[in-house]
Parts: structure tokens; C-alpha cells; sequence
């Protein structure tokens, strides 16, 4: 065999071998995500990038953010619920970081992917339990996960029941997020200041849109998201051993 036809199998050779790691490798080896074990619907196949991106967004979910989940997002990504609509880095992060501030445990019922097209849709039940209260509330919600070209987030939307507000909404269109409101308004009051929250009553849901704007300016205030890394690590031990002393009260 001449020496440049062997150098070039050698070299196919190692292209394949890395191909093939590549394919065995998990792609939440280099990410602390915890759901890990997506479901997807029938004829769902999610790609490796997309198991990340889902896993990631349910980690959000479940009160669990790190400085790494969210160096998957774009950073003038949005997010948006019927309490929020928070464009680019501070707001998303404070949201996501806010989560488990308000609320532990956190535990997701149900999760189902159920397209693979750009949004991603997941469905999503998940069971949130207030801090300092004797209250849990499960919601049903329809997340869509949109995806950049650059293959970040870019967007994702949480429709409870499967909707988001418009300038029509009143607290009874979601039924099921009859104690969140009410937390909320309490947390502006009590944070905002009383010029804030005369603003809320005023505007409260002409449009809708006044609750979500000052929802995503304020809770940045008020929410605390890591600077490095080593914070972020103590952050989020403090959050385990939090939720697992909440965790050990519900069960006794």
C-alpha cells in the first residue's frame, strides 16, 4: 500500500473513532443539568443540542438555575409568562434565580415534549410550594423553547393553561394562579414602595402588560444573581439544604 493512501486511512480512521465518541458522549457531560431524562412523545426525536436546551429549561423550572444554564441563553433572550415579560440578561436571570426564593420545594408532576420544530413545545405540570406557607399550587402549563441561530435560547414562553395574557386578562382567566397574583402584589407592596403599587392598582390589568412590565424591573431589584462562579456554587447549597429541610417538614 502506498504510504499516502495508508496515512489517509489512518486518518479516516480517527475521524470515525471521533465521530463515534462524539455520538456516545451525553451533552450534559459538560453542564450540571439534573433532568436529564427527557420524555418526548411519539415520533418525538429530539437532537443532542435540543436534550440540553429542554433539560436546562426544566432545571429552570424546578428552582435549580446556575450561572451554566443560563450561558445557554442569548443574552438578550425573553422571558415571558403571565406574570412577566423579561427581555435580556438582568430580568431572565433575576426571574429564574427569583424562583426558588418565593417558592420550595419545587417539584416538576409531568413533563412531555411534544414537537421538535423551533419552538421546541413541552408540556409541563409542575407543583410549587410557597415558603412560609402551608400552600402548594400545581399549574399546567405550555412552554415553547425558541431557539437562535446561533443555537441558544432566544425566547421561551410559559402559556399556563395554555395561554398568555393580553389586555383582557383578569385573575379569574387562569384560575390556577389565584395565589401567585396575590403573592406578587404583596411582594410589590411591601418592596416597591406605596407609589409603585397605588401605580399597580390603577393599571392592574388595563392593559395586561403593566403587571408584566413592572414584574421584570422589579424583581431584578430585589433578586440577587450570582457575579462568578464561586458564588453561584454557594447559592446554590444554600438552596439544597433549604429544600431539603422544606422537603423533610412537608414529610413529617
Amino acid at each position: 500500500m502506498p504510504k499516502n493512501t495508508a496515512r489517509t486511512g489512518v486518518a479516516e480512521g480517527k475521524v470515525r473513532v471521533q465521530e463515534t465518541a462524539g455520538e456516545a458522549s451525553s451533552p450534559f457531560e459538560s453542564y450540571p443539568i439534573k433532568n436529564t431524562a427527557i420524555s418526548e412523545a411519539p415520533g418525538v426525536a429530539l437532537s443532542s443540542r435540543q436534550k440540553l436546551l429542554v433539560g436546562s429549561v426544566l432545571d429552570l423550572f424546578e428552582g435549580s438555575p446556575t450561572l451554566e444554564h443560563l450561558s445557554l441563553w442569548s443574552r438578550d433572550a425573553t422571558f415571558a409568562d403571565p406574570l412577566t415579560i423579561a427581555t435580556g440578561y438582568d430580568q431572565f436571570a433575576a426571574q429564574w434565580y427569583g424562583l426558588p426564593a418565593v417558592f420550595s420545594p419545587i417539584r416538576i408532576q409531568s413533563h412531555r415534549v411534544t414537537s421538535v420544530e423551533n419552538p421546541i413545545r413541552l408540556d409541563l405540570t409542575n407543583k410549587y410550594s410557597f415558603k412560609g406557607l402551608n400552600q402548594e399550587q400545581s399549574i399546567r402549563s405550555v412552554v415553547y423553547i425558541y431557539i437562535g441561530q446561533d443555537e441558544r435560547i432566544q425566547r421561551v414562553e410559559d402559556r399556563w393553561i395554555g395561554k398568555l395574557p393580553d389586555d383582557t386578562l383578569s385573575e379569574g382567566s387562569f384560575p390556577m394562579s389565584t395565589v401567585p397574583f396575590r403573592s406578587l402584589r404583596h411582594l410589590i407592596r411591601v418592596m416597591a414602595g406605596w407609589g409603585w403599587w397605588t401605580y399597580c392598582n390603577v393599571s392592574w390589568w388595563r392593559p395586561a402588560w403593566a403587571l408584566r412590565k413592572l414584574n421584570a424591573v422589579t424583581v431584578p431589584r430585589l433578586i440577587t444573581v450570582p457575579a462568578s462562579k464561586e458564588e453561584d456554587v454557594r447559592l446554590r447549597a444554600e438552596r439544597e439544604d433549604a429544600s431539603r429541610t422544606s422537603q423533610a417538614s412537608t414529610d413529617s
